[in-house]
């Protein structure tokens, strides 16, 4: 009984130990690093031209279903070469959409026009940016789901889930899409498919 009590007081002296290790005195606690503060360089132009759409538009091409002459021909990445480029195009698109995020980035510099602008139903830069500063949530919202569904398609091209892969394709198209309708081309009208 002796050796218990004995043991239960080392325990106990050691845990106390312990605890006195793991807590520091304020005075001694090192700030909380705040780090540098980000500062937006490129036009959310500039990133949909450099880094959006190209890294969407490969990973659209890269798998698909073609007719020819010959037959149906399935187009997809096979080999390891072919899985790290999209792999690659993915990361980016996915970076790309972080960077979309960034507090003050700016739809567009001085001089620069959205494409196609002064067409019907296609906002200018300045309207497309006040749609945005009037909207930012819903800006927010479809740059964190073009983020979103290319971590997935990123999950998939891991997997080499070409199936995955593909249907992500279709829902990315929709994440664009919906964006650019709000916030690009609202009075734009829509295709004939699109109104069935």
């Amino acid at each position: 009984m002796k050796h218990l009590k004995v043991a239960a007081l080392a325990v106990s002296a050691a845990l106390a130990g312990l605890a006195g290790c793991q807590q520091k005195p304020a005075s001694v606690e090192a700030p909380a690093a705040a780090g540098p503060a980000l500062k937006p360089i490129a036009s959310i132009i500039d990133l949909m031209a450099s880094q959006v759409d190209p890294s969407a538009d490969f990973l659209w091409e890269s798998v698909a279903t073609i007719s020819t002459p010959q037959g149906m021909v399935e187009h997809q990445p096979r080999t390891d070469e072919e899985w790290l480029a999209v792999r690659m195009k993915a990361l980016q698109l996915a970076e790309a959409a972080n960077l979309l995020m960034v507090p003050g980035r700016r739809l567009a510099h001085e001089g620069q026009h959205l494409e196609d602008e002064g067409v019907e139903g296609n906002l200018t830069a300045e309207q497309a940016q006040v749609a945005i500063d009037t909207n930012r949530d819903t800006f927010l919202a479809f740059a964190s789901a073009l983020r979103d569904t290319a971590e997935k398609t990123v999950d998939a091209i891991d997997k080499r889930d070409v199936q995955a892969y593909f249907d992500l394709g279709a829902v990315l198209d929709e994440v664009c899409e919906q964006c650019h309708t709000k916030f690009w081309y609202p009075g734009a009208t829509p295709p004939p498919s699109a109104k069935n």
